[in-house]
């Protein structure tokens, strides 16, 4: 099932193979239609619930399926569970409705690397396809806030506790954080978790806080950093300091070469690490 323009693929990179997955006729054939729009984005097949979509990756050996969590007869968890299992060189994205815990979580935990709500954009969704295959987390940033909340809190309560909870097993919240955070599979700590001068009580560091003062961003890169933080695009961002798209990107190129991180992901947990965020929308002063 080839899809014209998007099958070319996009500045001679490979097409992303593709295989959609959705019990809804109408919603399958819309994003079927629209992936065939977009550059780099090959659909080799659709199922219509989680045991055709097993099937179809069993055929095809796609990269990446884009999954559907609530249908009939195999939901989109069990697929992600036994895809994963049986080709693990077949990512799954989620593209759903529904952005809850509920769903979230067991998702992951089923084996799937990126999570997108159905109102993604198609510039979202080809990079969602492009992060999973290149092996890096392809998740909306209000999910990658969430599993970060979520993170903290476990931590939290096991600091309460007075003993630390295992990080970092398969399938768990922490493991899923690392993914959001962590770039390429089988990567150590990343930058933003370490090495980074001045320990907490460093006259250097108002408040004993983290701060990105340690890598000397400015006060704009500095502001850049939590609005990405609190999930806004490059778009959005520009509106709300009434500065350009192109200026925000250069913004965020110098803050992620100053604090040593790789991606979007990544500069969202230096800003909870380094204090400067430890609830949506608010910055700590």
């Amino acid at each position: 099932m080839s899809t014209g323009e998007g099958a070319r693929g996009s500045e001679g990179n490979r097409a992303v193979r593709v295989v959609v997955a959705d019990d809804q006729a109408v919603v399958r054939e819309g994003i079927v239609m629209l992936l065939g729009l977009l550059p780099g984005v090959e659909v080799v097949g659709a199922a219509r619930d989680g045991e055709e979509a097993v099937a179809l990756a069993a055929e095809f050996a796609p990269d990446v399926v884009l999954m559907d969590l609530r249908m009939p007869r195999c939901d989109g968890v069990e697929a992600t569970r036994r895809i994963r299992e049986g080709h693990p060189g077949t990512e799954i994205v989620v593209l759903t409705t529904y952005a809850d815990d509920d769903s979230l979580f067991p998702a992951l935990q089923a084996g799937a690397r990126g999570y997108l709500t159905k109102d993604a954009s198609g510039e979202e969704i080809v990079r969602a396809l492009r992060d999973v295959t290149d092996g890096r987390a392809g998740l909306s940033p209000s999910v990658q806030r969430r599993l970060l909340e979520q993170l903290l809190e476990r931590n939290e309560r096991a600091g309460g506790s007075g003993r630390s909870e295992p990080a970092g097993r398969p399938g768990d919240v922490e493991g899923a954080a690392g993914a959001v955070a962590g770039g390429p599979r089988g990567g150590g700590e990343s930058p933003a978790g370490s090495g980074h001068p001045g320990d907490p009580g460093d006259p250097g560091r108002p408040g004993g806080l983290g701060g990105p003062a340690d890598d000397g961003l400015t006060e704009r890169e500095t502001e850049v950093l939590v609005l990405v933080a609190d999930g806004l695009s490059n778009q959005e961002i520009a509106g709300r300091l009434r500065i350009s798209t192109a200026t925000v990107k250069t913004h965020i190129n110098n803050l992620f070469a100053k604090t040593g991180v790789r991606d979007r992901a990544q500069a969202v947990r230096y800003a909870y690490q380094h204090g400067l965020v430890r609830a949506p929308g608010r910055r700590v002063t």
